[in-house]
Order: structure tokens, then C-alpha cells, then sequence
């Protein structure tokens, strides 16, 4: 007899089954920085916020994905400072940005070197709930309602 997961491992097949893969592979590869900064966010530690790793948005992987905010985060190796990784980078936050998905984006080294200042930033970007994000015109966030006295 086979097991519930054993079950769900037959049914998917195909392109889903690849992605799902190469997915769990990535995971595998993780780099320094990809693990120090999943550590963080993993377990809803950052602002109640479930993160996924390596999540598929064909034809891309994002590196940490927030369903909640549609928020991607990326950490970017050298091979981004290149003419074809910038292209490369440009042409995917468009198709980002064209499915509603906004992106953070820190180099390696900015995750190992300045972690605190990295782990701010995104903490700042996912205290918002998709109700009360900040004004898009002054960039500020919405004032605390006053307790009654």
C-alpha cells in the first residue's frame, strides 16, 4: 500500500513534477547568504509573515516569496553586475511587477556583511498589512489610531 504522500508523488507528473524538483534543488544548493537570510524568515519569524523558498512564477524562481504581500526577495550573486544579468534582472521584475508582485533585491555580500541593515529593511516592508501600506505619495505609514481615554 502506499502512503498519502507516496499517493500526491503519482498524481503530479509532467512540467509540475520538474518544477517541483528543481525546486527542491535549489532549496538543497542554497548559498550562505540564501541560508542565513531563510533563517530569519522561516517559521513566520519576520512580522507573522509566511515565506516560501525557491516558490516557481513561470517561467522564474523566486528566491523568497510572501504569497501575503506578494513580495519576492533576491538575493543577487556577481553574475547580476553583468550587461546580460542586468537584462536579465530588468526583463524579470517586469513580468514581477506585470503579475502585481513587488521585489526586494540585496547582493550577497549585503546579506553577510550588513545583515541587520538587510533584515530592517525587509522587516519595515512586511509590518504593512495590504490594507494599511504606505501613502504611495508620501511614503510614509499610516498613523496609529490613539487608544480612547
Amino acid at each position: 500500500m502506499l502512503t498519502r504522500l507516496e499517493e500526491i508523488r503519482h498524481e503530479i507528473t509532467g512540467e509540475r513534477l520538474a518544477l517541483i524538483e528543481f525546486a527542491r534543488k535549489l532549496r538543497q544548493d542554497a548559498t550562505d547568504p540564501e541560508s542565513l537570510l531563510w533563517a530569519c524568515l522561516r517559521n513566520r519569524r519576520m512580522n507573522k509573515r509566511k515565506f516560501r523558498r525557491q516558490h516557481p512564477a513561470a517561467p522564474y524562481f523566486l528566491d523568497f516569496y510572501c504569497a501575503d504581500l506578494k513580495l519576492s526577495i533576491e538575493l543577487d550573486g556577481g553574475q547580476h553586475n553583468t550587461a546580460e544579468g542586468k537584462r536579465h534582472d530588468k526583463a524579470r521584475e517586469a513580468f514581477l511587477r506585470s503579475q502585481g508582485i513587488a521585489t526586494l533585491r540585496f547582493t550577497n555580500d549585503e546579506m553577510l556583511r550588513h545583515t541587520d541593515s538587510v533584515l530592517n529593511l525587509i522587516w519595515n516592508r512586511t509590518a504593512f498589512t495590504p490594507h494599511s501600506s504606505p501613502s504611495a505619495k508620501t511614503g510614509t505609514p499610516p498613523e496609529k489610531p490613539q487608544a480612547a481615554e
